[in-house]
């Protein structure tokens, strides 16, 4: 069952990649775009893996 569509898009003006993340994955328009900041789409998408990996392995905030 595919929950995300991640699609990596040149920002012609910047000449730099960003990336659309779709939820569901069939939506029409993405929930979050990131800045043009990447220089090709695999940067893209290795740093959104790398930003979900950090935040799932960061400790619990303490409970109240």
């Amino acid at each position: 069952m595919t929950l995300l569509r991640i699609e990596p898009v040149l920002d012609k003006g910047a000449n730099k990649y960003f990336l659309e993340i779709y939820s569901p994955h069939d939506a029409e328009q993405p929930f979050v775009t990131t800045l043009p900041r990447y220089q090709n789409p695999e940067a893209a998408e290795n740093d959104l893996i790398a930003i979900i990996a950090a935040a799932a392995s960061a400790p619990s905030p303490p409970k109240k």
